[in-house]
Formats: structure tokens, sequence, C-alpha cells
């Protein structure tokens, strides 16, 4: 069944329920927020799009001065990169309640928000990973559990499980989607179940890890330890970027779950859903949208201003792509310093 756009703006949820005084609110409401949207697209997506490509570039071509922390960045800038492709697609496409310039299937539909959860997860968990491993690494700098080796396995380890979970959401969404003649599906086809166990899997589990680990941080660098002094420990820029990453992740993110835990809530009563709530409902899930794919563009903004060995690496691979099959090597850049 094709999905049907809307007319750019609308506030068809509203109408029909006597609230014909918040008509204009809801018309600037929605043009405030198809401004932003259309701002975001055309700048938005291309910083995430370049900037999380120059990161994972810059970091796959100076593999061996990675460290742990690069690693999970690297990791949430290939989920950057399928939000910032997805981010048109969902901003402008059906799942907008208000702007849908275009509609396709119900097979794309469920596709795309497969890989929306998929990155979403990656994204959740990796923050959560990061500021586990921070804590171990802070607390015991010489056992090497949290190096870059292991810290790879652990990412492929994050992508796999991602994709399970998501593949049974997937079961929800798909039977929530067909005709009742499947008879498998006939006692699961509730899209609110699959929003469940995304908030619980997808977000509470991630926080209340990154709320330990973040408990754990604090309490060692209040005491004074001989590990204070340890030339292995963590560069101080490394906790500052995690704990910017960890509020920017969560802040941008939590709008969105809240928004599946009260669509959720609001299925569980068994009451059906007036338009005027609706409508507040689809408008709530497009702001908390809208913000959770500006998460793309603003991390590795951040891994690139506060990370204080990026800008001289990057530099290097620019330095190299220019040169390009001529040597560049540092002993010739030393030798032409020394003659001059």
């Amino acid at each position: 069944m094709e999905a049907k756009p809307a007319i750019m703006w609308s506030c068809g949820p509203l109408n029909g329920t006597g609230g014909a005084e918040d008509q204009p609110l809801c018309q600037h409401l929605h043009l405030v927020l198809s401004a932003f949207s259309l701002l975001y697209l055309v700048a938005g997506v291309p910083v995430g799009l370049g900037y999380n490509a120059l990161l994972v570039l810059v970091n796959l071509h100076d593999q061996s001065s990675m460290t742990m922390p690069d690693v999970y960045f690297v990791n949430m800038a290939v989920a950057g990169l399928v939000l910032s492709a997805l981010a048109p697609v969902h901003l402008l496409g059906p799942t907008a309640s208000g702007w849908a310039l275009w509609g396709f299937g119900s097979e794309a539909h469920v596709t795309l928000l497969v890989l929306f959860n998929v990155s979403s997860l990656v994204t959740m968990y990796s923050t959560a990973l990061l500021s586990l491993d921070c804590y171990i690494e802070r607390a015991l700098p010489r056992t090497y559990m949290s190096s870059v080796y292991n810290t790879r396995h652990v990412c492929g380890f994050v992508w796999g499980g991602a994709l399970l979970t998501s593949f049974s959401s997937l079961l929800f969404y798909v039977c929530s989607h067909v005709a009742a003649r499947i008879v498998e599906c006939s006692k699961m086809r509730d899209a609110q179940a699959a929003d469940a166990i995304m908030v619980f899997i997808g977000y509470v589990v991630p926080a209340l890890a990154v709320l330990y680990a973040l408990a754990l941080i604090s309490r060692i660098r209040k005491a004074d330890t001989p590990l204070d002094q340890d030339a292995g420990r963590p560069d101080p820029s490394v906790h500052r970027l995690l704990v910017a990453t960890v509020c920017t992740q969560f802040g941008l993110w939590t709008p969105h779950y809240l928004t599946l835990l009260g669509h959720t809530l609001l299925a569980l009563r068994g009451k059906p859903v007036d338009r005027h709530h609706l409508g507040i409902l689809l408008f709530a899930k497009d702001v908390a949208r809208f913000l959770a794919f500006s998460s793309s563009s603003v991390v590795p903004l951040l891994y690139r201003y506060i990370n204080r060995n990026f800008p001289s690496r990057l530099r290097r691979l620019i330095k190299k792509m220019h040169c390009g099959r001529q040597s560049c090597s540092p002993d010739q850049a030393g030798v032409q310093q020394v003659m001059a």
C-alpha cells in the first residue's frame, strides 16, 4: 500500500477537534520545524557526511596512532554516515507528519526504519562502552583490557548485536504492515511492542551503563592515587571529549526514545487516541527525529575541536593526498628545512 504524501506545513491531525484556536500556533510550529529541517538538510547533512568521512579516513590511514576512544568514534562515525544518508528520506518522506514531499511502499519504510534503529543502537552502545572503557583505562592503565585490538572486536559485536536486536523488532514492524492472512503474524501485529523493545534495549540499558561508568570515573578523579602520576594515564582531553560526547548523544537521542515510550503507553491504555493528541504526538516525533539526526553532525565536530591530535593527523593526510605519488616523507621535509 502506497503512503499518501501530506501537504507541506499542514495541521491535518488537528482538524475537526474543535481546536480552531490552535491552528495558527500549529502552523507556526510546523513552519519553524520545517525551516530547521530544511536548514539541517542543506548545511547539517553535508557537514555530517564530510566530517564523519574525514574521521574515518584519518583514523584508518594512520591506524598505528589510533587509541581506544578513536575506535569508538570511528564506529559512531560510520553510524553517523548512515544517519546522514537517511536524513533526507526521513525528514521529508512519509514519516514526517506535516510536510511529506513523497511517499513509498511499506517495504521501503520498514527497511529505512530498521537501518535507523541499527544506527541508533550502534551510537548509544558505542557511547556507553566508550565511557566504561575510559573508566577501565583510567583505573588500570597498564592492564591493556581496553586496548585498540580488543575495542575493534567489541565494535564488531556491537554491530552484530544491533542487527540481531533490530531483527526482533523487524518482525513486529513487518507483521504490523501485512494482512492477517499470515497465521504467524496474527498475534504480533503490534508496532508498539517493537517500540518498547527499542526503548529498553536501545536507551535504558546504555543509559544505566553510562551513569555507572561516570559515577566510577568521578570517584577515581576525586581520589589522590599514585595512578595520577602514571605516564600511561589517558590524556585530559579524552575526559572532556567523553563527557561532551555522552551529554550530546543522550541529550539529542532522549526525546526520540521518550516519544517511543509515550506512543507505547498511549497504546497500552486500550483507548483510541483523539486527533488532537495524535497531532501533538506526531509533531513531537518530528522534533525528536530532527534532534536524533542532528547528532550525526554534532559529534564529529566535537571530536574535531576537542581531540588535540586530530588536526595534526588531518594535516598529514591532506599533505599526503596533495603529494600524490610523489615522495613526501617527513625526512625530506626536515632536509628542506635544514637547507633553508
